[in-house]
């Protein structure tokens, strides 16, 4: 294995090494702080939305 073989597996190495831990901080953390995100401002429109239906 020479330095350039070398080089492009270290260059591999990187760029899968860190969209696997962007994969695993948009799994754990941004994907589900949207949707508990989303379904707190659908709850907060239904709620302000019920008082108008009334009258």
């Amino acid at each position: 294995m020479d330095l350039s073989q070398f080089s492009g597996f270290l260059v591999f190495l990187t760029i899968f090494t860190m969209g696997f831990w962007l994969m695993i901080f948009l799994l754990t953390f941004v994907i589900p702080y949207w949707l508990v995100g989303s379904f707190r401002e659908s709850l907060k429109y239904r709620k302000q939305e019920e008082p108008a239906r009334k009258e």
